[in-house]
């Protein structure tokens, strides 16, 4: 019966055998332009006098939780203003309070460094302040998607994730890994490829 399948099939069908003249052979016919030009090299790390200390981190850290907490309470003094206006504050409204000011923090935190440092090419307030600025090691800009990448998705949510699940031990060696690492970098540079580099 397979004998009898075999003369049925034709030229056409995907079990057929194509004729030797039909048959092509991989690597025949023009080759696309461009195909074998040398890929540019990619830039290695930054010269390690130029790498950012530790406590220019740490003082652009510093810098920038205040920042994004004073314009919190900012923001919680105007929407609070008519929540509290009847002067009789109890538990209840402390408690309300507390919550909208780290929803409010929160929300700030997830933008802010993201839209300053698209703007500055690698720069919070922090980091101008302390000298330093972050540098990916692509040479490619610090755009607003990458930083969001580096400053929400790796340094909030994963460190943050990781830290909650080791009693802060994660954001403890995130925070000082730059000390022993001889690029100066956290642990999330790692993740996002990154360097912080003297501006």
């Amino acid at each position: 019966m397979d004998g009898d399948r075999r003369d049925e099939l034709t030229t056409g069908d995907p079990l057929g055998a194509a004729p030797a003249a039909e048959r092509s052979h991989y690597g025949e016919g023009p080759v696309p332009p461009g195909a074998f030009r040398p890929r540019p090299p990619r830039p290695g790390p930054p010269p390690r006098e130029t790498l950012a200390e530790w406590w220019r981190r740490a003082v652009a850290t510093v810098v920038d939780g205040v920042i994004v907490g004073a314009l919190s309470l900012v923001v919680l003094a105007v929407l609070g203003a008519g929540f509290f206006a009847d002067g009789d504050i109890g538990v209840g409204d402390v408690v309300v309070g507390l919550l909208l000011f780290t929803l409010f923090f929160a929300a700030l935190a997830l933008l802010y460094a993201p839209l300053v440092m698209a703007r500055t090419n690698g720069q919070t307030f922090g980091k101008m302040l302390a000298g330093c600025r972050v540098v990916r090691a692509d040479g490619g800009p610090v755009d607003f998607w990458w930083s969001a990448l580096r400053e929400v998705a790796v340094k909030g949510l994963l460190v943050g994730i990781a830290s909650s699940l080791t009693g802060g031990i994660a954001y403890l060696a995130d925070v000082l890994w730059p000390v022993v690492d001889p690029q100066n970098r956290a642990l999330h540079d790692y993740v996002v490829d990154s360097r912080v580099v003297r501006a």
